[in-house]
């Protein structure tokens, strides 16, 4: 299994991803944001920073890029797209997750270890037990997740917010940390899997949702 790890102007993360999935055993490279194929590869990794300095509003710029097509027919195609914080905020401005990341409850930039919850079963968290509690990093000044009513209704009918906060840092709407799509293999999350992949650094929590990936796409 092959994945893409796309580079925009500004990404910080493309190294921890493409080192977290080739750590679990995957393959994987680098893809500049002004390709137009994807051919080649199995899924998509979009990696976390400041897609274009984050002008206008994050991941706003990003969502015109040529890249961004081939990224869509993937989710499309049932294949695995993974985004995390500046690539969760890309995911909702392009429109294959519902809702948008604000300013942090504090308006101000948190950078620390989070405790969550594994809310609901899914392809990305299927080697995590339901309701077990694990550490990832976050680091971000706009992660508070926001939605409708009605949206934050349906998520919860279709079993879609797969990560919450034990303690919410940011004020997201239900201590939303992470949600994926109807079909379930469009995933955007806050905290960094990839910067929890060893217990040296921290906590190697993370390992678990690149080999769910694996498992659940590679075979």
């Amino acid at each position: 299994m092959k994945l893409a790890v796309i580079e925009f102007p500004g990404s910080n993360c493309d190294r921890d991803m493409l080192n977290a999935a080739i750590s679990t055993g995957m393959e994987a490279d680098y893809v500049d944001y002004r390709e137009t194929t994807l051919s080649g590869f199995d899924g998509v990794l979009i990696p976390g920073g400041f897609s274009f300095g984050d002008y206008l509003r994050c991941g706003a710029m990003a969502r015109v890029a040529p890249i961004v097509d081939e990224v869509k027919r993937f989710a499309a195609e049932g294949k695995p797209v993974l985004g995390v914080c500046n690539g969760f905020q890309i995911l909702t401005e392009i429109g294959l997750l519902p809702g948008a990341l604000l300013h942090n409850e504090s308006h101000q930039f948190i950078c620390h270890d989070a405790r969550l919850k594994i809310s609901s079963a899914s392809k990305f968290t299927h080697l995590y037990k339901e309701n077990e509690t694990v550490s990832f990093p976050i680091a971000h000044g706009e992660g508070s997740y926001y939605c409708s009513p009605e949206t934050l209704t349906e998520l919860q009918r279709n079993h879609q917010i797969i990560l919450t906060y034990t303690d919410n840092p940011n004020g997201s709407v239900e201590d939303i940390a992470g949600i994926v799509n109807h079909n379930g293999n469009v995933l955007g999350m806050m905290p960094h899997p990839e910067r929890a992949m060893e217990t040296l650094l921290g906590s190697e929590d993370g390992k678990r949702l690149f080999q769910s990936i694996l498992e659940s796409w590679g075979k």
